[in-house]
Formats: structure tokens, sequence, C-alpha cells
């Protein structure tokens, strides 16, 4: 019988628990006395129940990286630098696929570990587009030309809008969340609006109940969409047998001559600052991050790893319809959302009326005003530029 338990908290897609499941077996064979029970919630719940509140009841725990500001001003999670040497935290920081390692790394403390790496790419069905003689697009005018034909489907629930939004932001010319009064100035915020609108009111309008998973599922399921040009990029669906279909995944297209810069995602690997079994938890944190696992059973049981090493594999791409080769450039580039404490919440509410916005054709300087507003409530103690 095993003498510790650790219980974990992850989220519900095959892509969030299923190879935590399957390296946690393995991991208990090499630790007999170890013993880990992985719960799941939904994209939704975790956004609807704060993870500080979580870390008292789990030993670890799966974040986003805007968490950080948070963590570091209750706490409620470990410092891991604190715990790990400065050779393992420097081999994460050489094998980050993009900024994920970093993201983690705030108010001076690293406070997860980047297990999974995630930013919005293309997908395509090429069996479709084979049979039709149509070319995956490669620049913005080429998407809205297949939008108009009724082929593309994208992801439209607010936050991936907000995220969308951003993206837009930074491809006319600037980033957004440059001081603490405006999310962005009206005149890029106007222009990122203009471009968005020109794509979702080209699109279904079932597009605005759809996050990314919804949207691989009716490419992979239907032949009613051919091509999505920003989602947030799941492996699982580039691998046979995961679903009816196989999508292909590769580069955001070019905008103005430039290719787009999507906001990362992904998720990090936190260890409860409750847990009565600190050091169990480290040693599985650090082991399921490490090179070897992640480019291994980590990613052979339909995980998206944060190490580098793994989007690298040849095997790896082999498996997965060469879905990490094809999209780590998106990756290297994506924009790191902010990771002051209150952020999340500015997160939560800004992307509803910028759903409205798009859906019901409303007044773009109201809308920015309104997110403004948000903005500057959301702003605890810290400046936004704190690293």
């Amino acid at each position: 019988m095993p003498e510790i338990i650790l219980k974990g908290m992850t989220w519900g897609h095959s892509r969030g628990i299923t190879p935590l499941l399957a390296f946690s077996q393995r991991f208990a064979e090499l630790h007999p006395k170890i013993k880990i029970v992985w719960e799941k919630r939904s994209l939704q719940q975790f956004a609807d129940f704060p993870i500080e509140k979580l870390a008292e009841d789990y030993d670890l725990l799966i974040v986003d990286h805007p968490w950080v500001g948070c963590a570091a001003a209750t706490e409620c999670v470990l410092p891991l630098d604190d715990y790990l040497t400065e050779f393992y935290l420097a081999d994460q920081l050489k094998n980050s696929t993009g900024v994920s390692h970093i993201s983690y790394h705030y108010k001076g403390h690293q406070w997860a570990l980047a297990i999974d790496a995630a930013t919005p790419v293309a997908s395509y069905r090429a069996d479709k587009l084979h049979k039709h003689s149509t070319t995956v697009p490669k620049k913005w005018e080429e998407v809205l030309a297949l939008a108009k034909d009724g082929k593309v489907a994208v992801p439209a629930i607010p936050i991936d809008l907000l995220m969308n939004f951003y993206m837009f932001c930074i491809a006319q010319g600037r980033e957004p969340f440059q001081n603490e009064e405006e999310v962005i100035d009206t005149a890029t915020g106007i222009a990122a609006l203009e471009t968005m609108r020109q794509l979702y009111s080209l699109v279904d309008e079932r597009m605005f109940s759809c996050n990314p998973i919804a949207v691989a599922e009716l490419m992979s399921k239907t032949n009613d969409y051919w091509y999505c040009p920003f989602a947030y990029g799941y492996s699982n669906y580039a691998r046979k047998g995961y679903a009816d279909n196989l999508l292909a995944y590769t580069d955001l297209v070019k905008f103005n001559g430039k290719l787009l810069r999507s906001t990362l995602g992904g998720t990090g690997i936190s260890v409860s600052a409750f847990s009565q079994n600190k050091e169990a938890a480290i040693e599985f944190a650090k082991t399921v991050v490490s090179g070897k696992i992640q480019s291994t059973f980590y990613a052979e049981h339909g995980g998206q790893p944060g190490h580098r090493t793994a989007w690298t594999d040849a095997n790896i791409n082999l498996l997965t319809n060469n879905f990490f080769n094809n999209t780590l450039p998106a990756l290297d580039r994506a924009y790191m959302r902010p990771r002051y404490n209150g952020y999340l919440h500015f997160q939560d509410v800004a992307g509803d009326p910028l759903q409205q916005y798009l859906m019901k054709d409303g007044n773009p300087e109201k809308l920015l005003k309104e997110m403004n507003e948000m903005y500057r409530k959301s702003i605890v103690k810290q400046p936004v530029f704190a690293l």
C-alpha cells in the first residue's frame, strides 16, 4: 500500500489528463510508496473557481501562466526555484518553446514548470483542399476568400476573441497593455476590430459558441469546414485514430506582409504550498516536465509538451502528422499575456462585449472605452510591467 497519496487537478481534455494519468501510473511503479490521483475540470470550471482555493485541497495543480501574479501575491504554491537546482531550471529555460518557461517566472520566482505548450495556429483538411484544388492560405486575403465560400471555421467564444484581439493589435503595429490606462490606443484598437469584423462577419454564426476544441471536432467529424486560420493547436487531432478525419496544422498567415503573432497558451504544473507531501509532489513535477519524459512518454500518450526536445523529435512528429515541426515557429514568436494579480478578472469579462460588438455591429470607440474601464479596475497594486 502506498504511504503517500498525491492529489492533482487538471483540465478534462485528452491533451490535459491522458498523459498525466499514463505517467502517474509509471511513476507509481517506480515509486511504490507514492500514488497520484488526478481529478479533472472543464476549462470553464477552471475559470469559475479560483486556483488559489484549489491549492488548499490538491498537491499538484495545472495552471495558466497569467495566474502567476496571483500565485506571487497569495503564495499558495511553492516558488520552485527554492527547491530545484539551477542546472535543472537552466535546462528548462534553454529548451523552452517560445517564452513558455519564462511565462511562469514572476516577481523573481518560478511558480510553475511548463508542462504543455500551445498558441493559435492554422489547421486544415488536406484531403478536402486537395480534392477541390484549393491551396492552404498564406495571406489574410486568401483566408477571407475561403471564408466567403463558407469553408472556414474559427473559435469565436469571448475568451478566444479576446486572444485574437491581442493578435490583431500586434498585427496593426502595437502590443497591447503598454501602460496602465488603456489596453491599446484608439487608432490601433479600431484597426484591429475592423480587421476582425472582416472575418467574423463571413463565418457561420455557430462559431460564436465554439472554442478551439469544438472547431477541431467540427473539422474532423464533418466535411463542412476545410480550414481554420487560428485556434489553439491540439496535436491530438493530427494523430491517426483520434478522430474520424486527420487534421493538418501549419503556421499562421501573413497580414500586411508579416506572419501573425498569436497569443501564448499552454499550461504549467505547480506544487501547492499546503501540500503535506511537498518533496514527493516536487519530484513528480520535475520528472514529468523533464526532457526525457516530455519527448517520449508524455508526448506519446497524447500530451503537447512544454519541453522543446519533444517538438523537434522525429518520432513524435511522425506520430502527429508533423504537427510540432510545423507549428513551432508560431509558438516561438507568440505573445505573452499580462500576469499581474488581477489580470484574470479582466480576461474573464472583457471578451463578452467584444463578442457582442462582432455579432451586432457595435460602436468600436464605445467598446474600447468599456474594455479600458475593465482593465483599470482589474489592476490591483503592482504595475502591469512587473516581470
